[in-house]
């Protein structure tokens, strides 16, 4: 019996041995990305990592990972339409027409130009950062983005906050916009997320998009310099605009 027993234990390790070989090229490739900065444990099916919240995420194998992108190759977005096009098509819809018409407001009476000077259909004005209690930290995205990364945001560890995205949209309506940022560490990628902001219609006033709640990291590995870069998008790819940013996890607000 005991003897038995001990073949099984090898049989574990040997196959343990297998797994570990089978992965470690994959472990050792993806060690840092996507939330992760601290280590992985490699699983047969799956592998775990550490977020930067120290929370664990299950992750699926590189196969899984290559299906979901197939899916997401075959989504195509629905063609854009002018203002003209959506008012007129389904006009026999009462509701529907009506619906419309309240949605696109005064878009709708005419073309709706914030600023004759700019072709631009978005344009993106503010980055501000969100935590309740403070006043907002805010960037301005309407000058020259170079200046940015001199700014720098001061972010206390294991606090929550939000982003906030102020923007105009002029002369048409756009579909499907969309947040995208990328947060590094000493040239490292630590952390990515994409939000669905939605579609807008042309408006004179500023619109704005808040991202759900974050939590910042916290603990002494945690603290240090980051650099974001952002990226305001839509279904079909345009760049809206494109900037990069810093800032630094302290122990407090101010160290």
């Amino acid at each position: 019996m005991a003897t038995l027993e001990i073949l099984l234990v090898l049989l574990d390790i040997a196959i343990a041995l297998y797994i570990f070989e089978d992965t470690k090229s994959y472990f050792a490739s993806n060690y840092c990305e996507k939330k992760s900065y601290r280590f992985c444990f490699v699983k047969p099916a799956f592998y775990i990592k550490i977020t930067m919240s120290g929370e664990p995420e299950v992750t699926r194998t590189p196969e899984e990972e290559g299906d979901e992108e197939e899916i997401k190759s075959s989504y195509r977005p629905p063609p854009e339409k002018t203002i003209d096009e959506i008012l007129a098509a389904d006009q026999e819809d009462e509701s529907l027409r009506k619906y419309k018409e309240a949605l696109l407001g005064e878009a709708q009476a005419g073309a709706v130009i914030v600023d004759p000077n700019d072709e631009r259909k978005v344009i993106v004005k503010k980055l501000a950062l969100c935590v309740a209690g403070r006043d907002d930290v805010e960037l301005d995205l309407s000058g020259d983005l170079t200046d940015l990364k001199k700014q720098v945001f001061v972010i206390k560890e294991g606090v929550q906050y939000k982003i906030r995205i102020d923007f105009i949209v002029q002369r048409e309506i756009v579909h499907g916009l969309k947040y995208v940022q990328k947060t590094y560490r000493l040239g490292v990628p630590v952390d990515k997320m994409t939000h669905m902001v939605g579609s807008y219609p042309p408006k004179t006033e500023i619109q704005s998009y808040t991202t759900p709640p974050e939590d910042a990291p916290s603990g002494l590995v945690a603290r240090g310099s980051y650099s974001v870069n952002s990226l305001f998008t839509d279904d079909d790819k345009n760049v809206h605009l494109q900037w990069e940013w810093c800032f630094d996890i302290k122990k407090d607000w101010k160290d």
